[in-house]
């Protein structure tokens, strides 16, 4: 066995034909190609699967047991293989109390300084506590015994008593040091009025009150309270809300002012439509209900905390005069410098020395990275799947591992070119660690800096799957066979197509200043390709998915989510549609796939519906559906796949031994159209279902759209727990694509080009630019320069990430930006 090179031979996942490659260990190593050429089947599916599978190997007999259900990759051999470490761009966590600084571990450090450090003050009369002696009671002072003593803290004023400083006192995620309030998210939800009667012109009695409409089973009994009330308080239930008098609209809502509400809740007692809610909320047992009602409530900061999360005594801790919250309020590059001028006496660093050297450390990392522009306080629900994914490699340069195959998927997303060195210095301390650092990756940049490069391909799906070049940067600008390699040395180049001219309206924000926004008004002329571009934490996704595009979701579609501060947003009847594609799941469960979120899989049910067997046989449309009763396997009700809970793993979903994962019963299965089952269909990718339904318009036009996008490889039944962020996205254009364009729509894309190859961007252009063709405004967040060249109007936000930024550095067409010196935009588009 050669120990310097990891060989992999005969795989077969997925779409790879049989494919052997050597790999060198200890060095950083790029997979580039197509999308859907293969990167991802050979380095997660293949080569990190394998590397989990044997890592488990080494665990008691009781988790071996488990170790029958992991599949072992379809292939014959893989040599030199040490432990794997896959960091991918998924969101990491849906907890809504861990942040950055708890993801990073930098804030178990400052709950240590703190609690060995901190200075507490009392939280009634703001003296500074003290620590005391108090003699136990039951201790016989008057022999010459050890006296025994209890430490305590307390106010010299008040006397009142203070806890132990210990770092669970620091902890929100301890029900010890979590405001009791809001238990330690920083927020509570709250109905909000507007959200629970949108429509003021309507009256109660004509069904006002949203909710009461919707999902309330027993409102009949409400409804006759809310009759009882009004007699009582002589206010009328058919007039519109509107022309309510303030007093009455507020029985309505927050109950009757002069009841007992202790009184027996069956009798006339009206306790008020948010009273209802809240209650509801709070007591039912079913999440279907629970979710309802948090349509009809917003979230705010909690009013005991002020969203610090943390109860009150452990905010009197501080230290140079900041408590732990103030520090967690500061960006990573502000905690560093805070934590570095800190001053302790010389007993102090004995204690402290340790402690500031580790947080350092760790914020040195992020800022290394990238990140520096994140506050600790940040929520890790928030972060973008680059983010998240940075702050997990800056994780592992901590953890000093060595002889370790790290596998990342595209860690350059979200970033500006010029943040672009910074990241490929932290891959190259991991490999330089004896570390071997696999990057699936399309960054030029980052090609450039590897050891060693494999082109999988030609094409994609079917037409992919082997190995076209390996080798430096240098071979494969040279090899003519690699797709990859003509667009490195500029042999095919994005072309660039006239500047639409626009419609001449625009829609225009006024004094924005949410985050580090400051206060800045921007135009976004209509009718053209604008992209929004800037460094990383300039401000570009609060600008325009936080302001621009809440905003807009509230004024067309109602939507619960309240837009970022601005003054106001002028134009908005320019447009009569606004569409926003971002890179979110298109399902959270093995159930849903492309074929099934494009609705193209009504059309293929439909189309065997009206088969002669099934008409034959009574099997309507449900029959073929794998989400109800009827012609769906009965084991595994339609998934395909039994989901194993590992644990200490990641879940692992084993093929269903009853239907193998085709989802469907025998008797389902038995009919064909054209020899195919209704499984051999979702098994077929879009570019052979295009073929296979090219006499059938309804569905040969939606799969026609879902190719144009690059999705030709993509099979119609993929999991969408499988998709990347950036084939979800696609999927969502492709299903947007796919309905009747009004000429007037705005479409907000975040980053369309994420896990897309130069070519596969070549075809993405194509499409975004037939959209502005015909009217519409096409408004996306980018860093790719071919993309930014592209576009007919730029708008570049900075100068820097963080405080630095939120400014509007230049706004106008490209050729223009390459003028401006405080763009780092335009240097580099030079």
């Amino acid at each position: 066995m050669n120990s310097n090179k990891i060989i992999v031979k005969g795989a077969r996942v997925h779409n790879l034909k049989n494919l052997s490659v050597e790999i060198p260990r200890d060095k950083l190593v790029v997979i580039t190609g197509l999308s859907g050429s293969g990167k991802s089947s050979l380095a997660f599916d293949t080569i990190y699967a394998e590397g989990q599978r044997r890592y488990a190997e080494s665990f008691s007999a009781y988790a071996r047991q488990f170790l029958g259900m992991m599949d072992k990759p379809d292939v014959d051999q893989i040599e030199g293989l040490s432990p794997t470490i896959s960091i991918d761009q998924r969101t990491l966590t849906n907890n809504p109390r861990s942040t950055v600084g708890t993801m990073a571990e930098i804030y178990d450090y400052l709950r240590l300084l703190f609690a060995r450090s901190g200075s507490p003050y009392c939280i009634h009369c703001g003296e500074k506590v003290k620590k005391k002696k108090i003699l136990l009671p039951g201790v016989d002072t008057s022999r010459k015994t050890k006296k025994k003593y209890l430490e305590i803290f307390a106010c010299p004023r008040c006397k009142e008593r203070f806890p132990k400083l210990e770092p669970r006192l620091f902890s929100f995620n301890s029900p010890y040091g979590a405001c009791a309030t809001c238990k330690g998210l920083g927020t509570k939800l709250d109905v909000d009025i507007d959200l629970v009667i949108p429509n003021k012109k309507l009256s109660l009695a004509e069904g006002a009150i949203q909710p009461w409409t919707k999902f309330f089973s027993n409102q009949p009994i409400y409804w006759k309270k809310l009759e009882v009330i009004a007699k009582k308080y002589k206010f009328s239930t058919k007039v519109p809300v509107e022309k309510l008098k303030n007093k009455d609209l507020q029985i309505v809502l927050y109950g009757d002012p002069l009841s007992d509400k202790s009184e027996d809740k069956n009798s006339d007692f009206f306790e008020g439509v948010v009273e209802i809610l809240q209650q509801k909320h709070a007591k039912t047992d079913s999440n279907f209900l629970r979710t309802e009602i948090e349509k009809y409530m917003k979230e705010s900061s909690c009013p005991q905390c002020k969203g610090n999360r943390l109860r009150k005594e452990a905010l009197n801790v501080v230290i140079d005069k900041k408590n732990i919250s103030d520090i967690t309020n500061m960006t990573i590059t502000e905690a560093r410098k805070w934590i570095k001028n800190l001053k302790f006496s010389k007993d102090e660093r004995k204690i402290t020395d340790q402690i500031t050297k580790e947080s350092i450390k760790r914020l040195d990392s992020l800022i290394y990275i990238g990140l520096d522009y994140l506050t600790l306080d940040r929520s890790a629900t928030t972060l973008s799947g680059g983010e998240a994914q940075r702050v997990r490699i800056a994780n592992q340069i901590n953890s000093l591992l060595t002889n370790v195959i790290y596998i990342l998927d595209e860690p350059s997303i979200g970033l500006h070119p010029r943040d672009i060195d910074k990241l490929i210095s932290t891959l190259k301390v991991l490999r330089d660690a004896q570390n071997t650092v696999i990057v699936v990756e399309h960054e030029e940049k980052i090609m450039e800096a590897a050891d060693h490069i494999i082109d999988v391909g030609p094409g994609a799906g079917i037409y992919g799957g082997e190995i076209v070049a390996e080798g430096t940067y240098n071979q494969i600008l040279k090899n003519k066979k690699s797709l990859t390699g003509k667009y490195l040395r500029k042999e095919i180049k994005q072309k660039k197509n006239f500047l639409h001219k626009g419609s001449g309206k625009n829609i225009e924000i006024i004094k924005a200043k949410e985050h580090n926004l400051k206060n800045i008004s921007v135009k976004f002329p209509l009718g053209k390709f604008i992209c929004v571009t800037g460094v990383s934490g300039s401000g570009k996704s609060t600008l325009i998915i936080d302001i621009l595009g809440k905003a807009l979701a509230k004024k067309f579609y109602r939507a619960k989510a309240y837009p970022g501060q601005h003054k106001e947003i002028k134009g908005i009847e320019n447009i009569n549609k606004v569409i926003r594609i971002d890179q979110s799941p298109i399902g959270k469960t093995p159930r849903s796939n492309p074929a099934t979120y494009t609705g193209v899989f009504t059309h293929i049910r439909n189309l065997f519906t009206s088969l002669q067997e099934s008409i034959n046989k009574g099997y309507d449309a449900g029959f073929f559906s794998f989400n109800v009763d009827g012609g769906r396997c009965q084991l595994c009700s339609g998934e395909g796949y039994a989901k194993v809970e590992m644990q200490f793993l990641t879940d692992v979903y084993v093929e269903c031994e009853e239907c193998h994962g085709k989802r469907y019963s025998d008797k389902a299965l038995e009919v064909y159209y054209k020899g195919k089952n209704i499984a051999d269909i979702l098994s077929m990718s879009v570019e052979e279902a295009m073929n296979f339904f090219k006499n059938v318009p309804t569905i040969y036009d939606k799969l026609k759209v879902l190719h144009n996008v690059g999705l030709g490889y993509l099979p119609l039944g993929q999991s969408a727990t499988t998709l990347s962020g950036g084939e979800a996205q696609r999927i969502k254009l492709a299903t947007e694509l796919s309905k009747r364009s009004t000429g007037k729509t705005l479409y907000i894309l975040d980053e369309p080009t994420t896990g897309l190859h130069f070519d596969d961007i070549k075809k993405l252009l194509t499409v975004l630019e037939k959209l502005v063709d015909k009217g519409n405004t096409v408004l996306v967040i980018e860093h790719n320069l071919d993309v930014v060249a592209q576009a007919d109007w730029i708008i570049d936000l900075g100068p820097e990430g963080g405080e630095k930024g939120g400014k509007i550095v230049f706004e106008g067409p490209p050729q223009e930006i390459i003028e401006c010196k405080k763009s780092y935009t335009g240097k580099y588009l030079k």
